[in-house]
């Protein structure tokens, strides 16, 4: 099953890869150098399509956790000062997704959009210090009557060059249900209060939709 975002990628693809099919096949008369062009052209299509794959997921749905919202490996747990929405200290853990990890955004926690907002800018690495504040992103804030609000942010890496934010400013929206999709490789920021409970650690692999990343004190 793969994402919609893929669907004009994937067919643009297909047709590029039965074009060179048939051109190595008639050009190319070595019949090694032949196979082997063939080879990494079969190899460079599978790649797009694992990357616009977009596999069921289960989520338990449950309004005092916070689940992942993509793929990746947890790459920074920390407290920081939130400076564009909350203006606070809020901890925020950060999940690196590489070019081969699913990259289905989905809603960590259910409740109401109440900030959504694209910004414009460079495209450092994802894990570069930096790139929170000054890469192409979008901050998203969901809020519900049991942890409150939770910001997530989609960060473009040097490799992406598209963010896609299903997000609307007033909607309801449902945990794990699809919030978007990043292309390329990327990064994403979630930040929580602090009084929340943290059950990932770093370097953990998490899986968007399912792994609950933190959760409500009891």
């Amino acid at each position: 099953m793969f994402h919609k975002e893929g669907y004009k990628i994937i067919m643009l693809s297909m047709l590029i890869f039965v074009g060179l099919l048939l051109a190595t096949d008639e050009f190319v008369t070595n019949t090694w150098l032949s196979k082997a062009i063939m080879i990494v052209l079969l190899l460079l299509f599978i790649l797009i399509l694992q990357f616009f794959r977009n596999p069921k997921r289960y989520t338990a749905q449950d309004l005092d956790h916070i689940i992942a919202p993509v793929d990746g490996k947890v790459v920074v747990i920390e407290e920081v000062v939130e400076n564009e929405y909350f203006q606070d200290k809020r901890r925020q853990v950060s999940i690196f997704m590489s070019p081969l990890n699913v990259h289905v955004t989905r809603y960590p926690i259910s409740g109401k959009v109440k900030f959504s907002k694209y910004h414009p800018g460079k495209y450092l690495v994802a894990w570069h210090p930096k790139a929170s504040e000054e890469n192409e992103r979008t901050t998203i804030v969901v809020e519900n009557n049991s942890v409150g609000k939770i910001l997530y942010r989609q960060i473009a890496g040097a490799l992406a060059r598209r963010i896609v934010n299903y997000a609307q400013e007033g909607e309801e929206v449902t945990q794990g249900s699809d919030a978007g999709f990043i292309k390329f490789g990327s990064r994403v920021d979630i930040f929580l209060p602090l009084d929340m409970q943290i059950n990932v650690s770093l370097n953990d692999k998490a899986k968007g939709g399912e792994t609950v990343i933190a959760q409500k004190m009891s």
